[in-house]
């Protein structure tokens, strides 16, 4: 059998966003280069003030400025500007192993994943991660998981591969750290297959600093969840405030109604009046879900008849 020509190869990209990483980024350059000879590296650098481009060329890479600040913005610029097959995106930081790539881009060159994440919880350095990063980590998983029926692990994780057709279909609308976040959620949302494979996750090295704050972005996480459940999830997130809202209607009219059925007289009125207006916003707020979850339906039906022409 003849090989392929090589215009017929899927070409790669593999993308670095980047603030203030002067330190690592030329070792990362390196190591994806000899990695990947034949890839087209880019960098992205988001407004840096310490050399960070000029090492990244130096070092051989093609350099494209994003000048809105923050993470969601660089990569809603990869996505709008690399045209390559398949796109790897990887942080500037050295904390991730250039050596996996290849376990991360099989399954997407094989066709069998639109995603691959690498998945640092399993092997990783003893000061890779922040305290609590672990631990909100799981409960975001958790929390995704049980809406959507997956099994991801590592959600923050920044080391990925996509098709160029699972990043086109991928509307980024977050500016910040939490982008991570809305790819998974996006992806699932859209019935991409996501496949995680454990990879080292090292701690950053002497002098290298990290931009995360725990409780900032971890705020800023959860509230793109809860944002996101809404508008992707609308029936869960009505559902399940129809539900305590009638819960806590039942608890506020229970003594009303004890007090008509034992003295066909409510002494408690103003307690029936916030029981029935509780009852009443429970059927609404389920009735909203029912409409918002038809449209949402109707919308990714839409969508796919646009991307199929």
């Amino acid at each position: 059998m003849n090989p392929a020509p090589a215009s017929a190869l899927p070409t790669i990209a593999v993308v670095i966003p980047c603030y203030q990483e002067a330190m690592t980024i030329g070792k990362v350059v390196a190591d994806f280069r000899r990695e990947l000879p034949s890839a087209h590296i880019y960098v992205y650098d988001n407004n840096c003030t310490d050399g960070t481009a000029e090492i990244a060329a130096r070092a051989g890479a093609v350099v494209r400025r994003e000048k809105r600040q923050g993470k969601g913005y660089v990569v809603a610029a990869m996505f709008d500007q690399v045209q390559e097959d398949v796109l790897v995106m990887v942080d500037g930081d050295d904390t991730y192993e250039a050596s996996h790539v290849h376990r991360l881009l099989e399954p997407v060159l094989r066709g069998d994943a639109d995603m691959t994440v690498a998945t640092r919880l399993t092997n990783h350095g003893e000061k890779s991660f922040r305290p609590l990063h672990v631990a909100g980590n799981q409960m975001v998983c958790g929390i995704i998981n049980w809406m959507f029926q997956s099994r991801v692990s590592d959600i923050f994780s920044g080391y990925r591969a996509f098709s160029r057709d699972a990043a086109r279909q991928i509307p980024v609308t977050t500016r910040g750290f939490d982008i991570e976040t809305e790819l998974t959620l996006q992806a699932l949302y859209r019935g991409q297959v996501i496949q995680e494979m454990p990879a080292p996750y090292r701690a950053r090295p002497a002098g290298s600093f990290s931009k995360l704050n725990t409780f900032s972005d971890g705020l800023r996480v959860l509230l793109r969840l809860v944002l996101i459940i809404k508008t992707y999830k609308p029936l869960t997130f009505f559902g399940g405030l129809a539900l305590g809202l009638f819960a806590c209607g039942l608890t506020a009219g229970s003594l009303p109604v004890y007090e008509f059925i034992t003295e066909h007289y409510v002494h408690r009125v103003p307690s029936a009046i916030l029981a029935a207006a509780l009852v009443l916003l429970s059927f609404f707020s389920l009735g909203l879900g029912l409409i918002l979850n038809s449209m949402n339906l109707r919308l990714l039906e839409l969508e796919k008849l646009i991307t199929k022409r």
